[in-house]
């Protein structure tokens, strides 16, 4: 797969979708009263990846892991340990991982990943994983009494579920991710509700569900056409 070229495969409707969403976040967080920088290029690499993904292009998970970084810092600031532990020390690493396998399994259009078959067993062994996943970083997370416990628990659970098919390139990857983002918008509600200078995350995380269930469409569509 090349990864010199990650617009290759850009339809009009990629180019018009990933422009809305650049103005959209440029504009929520412009515009808010307690501007923060490091908020603002999360969410312009965040949405640049999630346009990608749906591409199925390597370049999404390169910059997932830049997006981890930006993330976790931004998720310290407001002790939101569960968001932190679970997009360095899981997502991050995860991220890594999906773009040596999506390097190493190229479709036979230029720019694009092949998509993966899932089987039973595959899909027990994810929730397998998760449910183990899960009860680990529950304990780690009310052992720091990480603030709303509960959403951040569910965080992890869907982020892992999603980061895993993800390896597996499901097409199902982005149907859990916007479920995470989902999980998300409440946290950040929350997390607003006591510092309004992360209203314009909530803002990027409905910009990131829109564009993770259009992944999702995409990816079932090129699944036939495979």
């Amino acid at each position: 797969m090349s990864i010199f070229h990650p617009f290759i495969n850009f339809t009009k409707r990629d180019w018009a979708l990933w422009l809305v969403s650049i103005v959209v976040v440029l504009a929520s967080n412009l515009l808010s009263p307690e501007f923060d920088i490091l908020i603002l290029i999360a969410a312009l690499v965040g949405v640049t990846s999630l346009i990608l993904a749906a591409k199925g292009n390597v370049w999404a998970q390169i910059l997932m892991v830049l997006f981890s970084i930006l993330y976790g810092i931004i998720s310290f600031r407001f002790r939101y340990w569960g968001e932190m532990i679970t997009y360095l020390g899981m997502t991050m690493p995860m991220a890594v991982w999906s773009a040596i396998v999506w390097f190493r399994n190229p479709s036979e259009k230029a720019g694009e990943v092949k998509i993966g078959t899932m089987t039973r067993h595959k899909w027990w062994r994810v929730m397998k994983d998760s449910m183990a996943v899960t009860i680990f970083f529950y304990l780690i997370l009310k052992h720091f009494d990480t603030p709303n416990l509960g959403f951040s628990t569910l965080s992890i659970t869907t982020s892992f579920i999603a980061a895993s098919l993800t390896i597996l390139r499901s097409p199902y990857f982005a149907l859990f991710y916007a479920a995470n983002d989902v999980v998300l918008i409440v946290l950040w509600v929350m997390a607003t509700m006591v510092n309004p200078v992360y209203f314009p995350v909530i803002i990027n995380f409905v910009i990131f569900l829109i564009n993770d269930l259009y992944g999702f469409i995409s990816w079932r569509r090129r699944s036939n056409e495979q």
